[in-house]
């Protein structure tokens, strides 16, 4: 499994000499994969490069604190800088209405940002497998995503976090956890149906296997792949005319030529808003189909000075033949 892993991260440009990197370990069979086979790597110097771990006690379960011990000695054992919080995620989720996956979510990614920040790293590695990238094409599809949704999990995002185990599936994770005795904690919680993901993990796609293609996670793969070619295709003709019709930018503002804009098709348009808002914000998030829908009619009425105001940070605005989007004041 190391060969598939170095494989990956050559492919992907995953890891440099002189980088620094915070892995996310739960003490899970994926995590600890990565935590050992990396460690492996650096060891060999096949590539030069650090790493420290960061390691998030939810405080759900009881056993959480046993899973804190088991990633601490592991990187005791190994020499390995170990970053450890304990944080009530049930607390708050219930404290800022949201799910506790959520809520969980929103607290590692955090941590693990802090740990890179403290560390002086350039880079943070997820432990997600291929597995993983089926459940969220399949969650994302269920939802109606786009096809940025139906790309998956991505090796790598905002040149910053990392995935070395995306082409690793989860029996040959669980048979090297095996191999190389790591003894993984294993989280019950993985075994309830009482969210999504694990429906989707427990019953849909064992159900698919059985019944329909024992192979659907190759499958899956192969057409997230086809779908990650294509959506690169489109990001570079967006780039492209975005280039073309924009008039001015700047650090709260950015202009583009109303003519330009209503010229092209709508599923360049569409890809222009979300582009230009993201050029503006660095996040296109909650931008909705509604409001893309809405923006694109009001470029195309063009009457009068009319705006549309998505979501509390932005405002979009035609007017003399110009869209402006604008960033609002908090």
């Amino acid at each position: 499994m190391k060969e598939k892993v170095l494989e990956t991260i050559k492919k992907y440009n995953l890891i440099n000499d002189n980088d620094k990197i915070v892995l996310g370990v739960s003490g899970g069979p994926d995590s600890i994969s990565m935590l050992n086979i990396l460690n492996e790597i650096r060891n060999e110097k096949i590539i030069k490069f650090d790493i420290v771990v960061a390691h998030i006690n939810h405080m759900i379960r009881e056993e959480a604190v046993d899973d804190e011990n088991y990633v601490k000695n592991y990187c005791t054992k190994n020499h390995i800088e170990c970053f450890i919080k304990r944080i009530d995620v049930l607390k708050m989720a219930n404290d800022n209405k949201m799910g506790t996956e959520e809520a969980g979510r929103n607290v590692r990614y955090q941590f693990f940002e802090e740990v890179m920040k403290k560390t002086n790293s350039n880079k943070i590695g997820i432990a997600h497998n291929k597995n993983d990238k089926v459940e969220t094409i399949i969650m994302h599809l269920l939802r109606g995503s786009g096809l940025s949704g139906l790309k998956g999990i991505e090796p790598m995002r905002d040149n910053m976090y990392i995935r070395p185990l995306i082409e690793c599936e989860r029996p040959e994770i669980e048979q090297y956890c095996e191999e190389k005795n790591l003894e993984p904690r294993i989280d019950k919680t993985n075994f309830e149906n009482e969210y999504t993901r694990n429906k989707i993990r427990n019953i849909v796609i064992p159900y698919i296997k059985q019944e329909f293609n024992p192979n659907i996670i190759e499958t899956i793969n192969r057409f997230s792949e086809l779908i990650s070619e294509e959506n690169e295709y489109l990001n570079e003709i967006t780039e492209m005319i975005y280039n073309k019709i924009v008039l001015n930018k700047e650090e709260r503002e950015i202009v583009l030529n109303l003519k330009g804009f209503n010229e092209q098709n709508n599923v360049i348009k569409k890809r222009l808003i979300l582009f230009t808002i993201k050029q503006l914000t660095g996040s296109s998030q909650g931008i909705e189909k509604v409001h893309i829908q809405d923006i694109i009619k009001l470029c195309g009425n063009n009457i009068g000075n009319k705006f549309l105001t998505p979501n509390k940070r932005i405002k979009i605005l035609v007017k003399d033949k110009k869209i402006f989007f604008m960033v609002q004041n908090k």
